[in-house]
């Protein structure tokens, strides 16, 4: 939880990330016989490794990438072939340009290239990022899914439109039995929807629901940020969404405003858990109201908490 806190700060700009190199340590949980996922400081990596080589889901934040490659070679000495990216946010996409200009090929949804080759604002954060480095930017995009046929297994790439941000996908391993699911799930805290990006709390339901239709009763899921979750924590997770949505959408029934709806606590009863460790939840609210008011842009009450 703590480099959450540490995570908003660094989430969108390459030149704070670039300012906050520190010491991380690696953590390592292998899966399948291929398949393994990798925490360290920004989004968790998913790794397959096997007789074809080495390729990688996300590469966290910029000033780890050396870490990052260390604990990758304790795992498997090939080259990194291919990088796919959940997302365009820094947490996630912060090792593309080293390991692009070693030569993997990075891989992304048709809309991440996009943002990582413009100006992004986010009023969220109230931070502009600049465009990517050439070496950094995916040279493979998709705009419906993406298959890899690699290490003994077929792995697919879905896109799941609008949801933490206008270009997630979700990454299936049929054969390890694991799904990347990227920033469409933050397990056990209130998760980010960057509506200046494109997301929707919609959209999040239908990314879960998806990895539940691919999922069966022992398949392990990577959340894009928190522990390596179970199916029946995704169900879980998938229903907590649901019911918030329907509690704010009571509300604004009421004709109450996104001020009164905060007051109004509709998420009072996961706040306690899942409400301190970066998100608020008059944060998470606004997602959830803007997201049903078709808002694509965040904007907090100045008087409401948090």
């Amino acid at each position: 939880m703590k480099s959450l806190l540490l995570l908003i700060v660094l989430l969108y700009t390459s030149g704070s990330v670039q300012a906050q190199e520190k010491k991380v340590e690696f953590s390592t949980f292998q899966l399948s016989d291929t398949v393994y996922m990798l925490k360290g400081q920004g989004g968790n990596v998913g790794i397959s490794a096997g007789e074809d080589g080495l390729y990688i889901i996300d590469d966290q934040v910029r000033p780890v990438t050396a870490q990052l490659l260390q604990a990758l070679r304790k795992i498997s000495d090939k080259p990194i072939r291919f990088v796919i990216n959940t997302h365009y946010h820094a947490d996630h996409t912060g090792g593309n340009e080293t390991i692009g200009k070693a030569g993997a090929v990075i891989i992304a949804h048709d809309n991440n290239r996009k943002r990582m080759s413009t100006e992004q604002v986010s009023n969220f954060t109230k931070q502009t990022t600049p465009p990517y480095a050439k070496a950094a930017l995916p040279v493979v995009t998709f705009n419906d899914q993406l298959s890899l046929h690699l290490n003994g297994e077929t792995a697919t790439a879905y896109y799941v439109a609008n949801g933490h941000t206008d270009g997630d996908v979700i990454i299936h391993f049929p054969v390890s039995n694991v799904i990347h699911m990227g920033d469409m799930y933050f397990n056990t805290i209130y998760p980010y929807v960057d509506l200046d990006a494109g997301g929707s709390i919609q959209g999040m339901v239908r990314a879960a629901n998806l990895a539940l239709a691919l999922a069966n009763d022992t398949t392990r899921i990577i959340p894009g940020h928190g522990p390596l979750a179970v199916t029946e924590d995704l169900r879980a997770y998938r229903d907590f969404l649901v019911k918030a949505i329907g509690n704010v959408q009571v509300l604004i029934g009421e004709g109450k405003n996104l001020e009164q709806i905060i007051a109004a606590r509709p998420t009072a009863e996961w706040d306690e858990e899942m409400g301190k460790a970066w998100i608020t939840p008059a944060q998470f609210v606004t997602f959830i109201y803007s997201s049903l008011k078709g808002i694509h842009r965040y904007t907090l009450p100045i008087s409401a908490p948090g």
